[in-house]
């Protein structure tokens, strides 16, 4: 009776063990099959909602714009000289600031709604899109977001600053009002003769697009450094198909 008992519980181990080696083996040899169409697609649009995901919530957090250097939005170069001079009047340097703050917490609030249209794009890719990815440049995923996605964010992000530009900044004047009236003022100047022979420029930027410009290259250049570290970084690939898509360019 004892062997018997013995022989049947043996006889489990045996068949339980074999079916978990059995899983073992399936998985190894898995990992050495080629990759099928649906895998591909399916690992690119894991990295890209992946990717965009934590760059959209890093940059719609407050002082997500702000407080990083790599993506602060400031007034254009072309300001500088007036910037400059206003800095030196009383209260000037704070005025210069408080724009700035403003513009950054406008692309700050924008981010927030960038998500659906990264999903809509991504829903949208092919086999075709997905392969070129692949076997792209660390940033092909991330110029396949900008061709796919840029005019939709454009939308979503130009109200948000054109309504922080027209606030009230001080004396019921908006920064585009100042803007407006200081670079007038500037452009009267360096088209004067005074100014051409002080080889004085004007200042021909429109701060909303410029603005503009700055927040959507400041939200690219961070899926651009997430993508990097999936393609580069085993630990940054976090589901198992990541792992399997992106571990097969090596």
């Amino acid at each position: 009776m004892k062997l018997k008992i013995i022989t049947i519980i043996f006889s489990l181990f045996f068949l339980t063990s074999c079916a978990e080696l059995t899983q073992i083996a399936q998985s190894v040899a898995s990992q050495n099959l080629p990759l099928t169409n649906a895998e591909i697609v399916g690992g690119l649009k894991d990295a890209l909602l992946v990717g965009t995901d934590s760059s959209v919530n890093r940059l719609s957090a407050i002082d997500g714009y702000l407080k990083d250097q790599a993506v602060k939005i400031l007034l254009p170069p072309e300001a500088k000289t007036i910037t400059d001079h206003l800095s030196k009047l009383p209260g000037g340097a704070k005025l210069v600031e408080d724009v700035i703050v403003r513009i950054n917490r406008a692309a700050e609030d924008a981010a927030k709604g960038a998500k659906p249209i990264f999903v809509n794009s991504v829903k949208e890719m092919t086999f075709t899109d997905a392969l070129q990815i692949l076997k792209g440049q660390d940033n092909a995923a991330t110029q396949y977001f900008r061709q796919k996605t840029s005019a939709q964010l454009g939308e979503l992000y130009r109200p948000k600053i054109r309504e922080s530009l027209n606030k009230n900044l001080v004396a019921g004047i908006s920064t585009q009002q100042s803007w407006n009236e200081l670079t007038t003022q500037w452009n009267r100047l360096a088209g004067s003769a005074i100014g051409k022979i002080g080889g004085l420029k004007t200042v021909d930027v429109k701060l909303e697009d410029y603005i503009l410009q700055q927040a959507l290259n400041g939200l690219f250049l961070k899926i651009a450094e997430r993508e990097k570290d999936i393609r580069n970084n085993v630990n940054a690939r976090v589901t198992a198909l990541l792992k399997r898509v992106f571990g097969s360019q090596k």
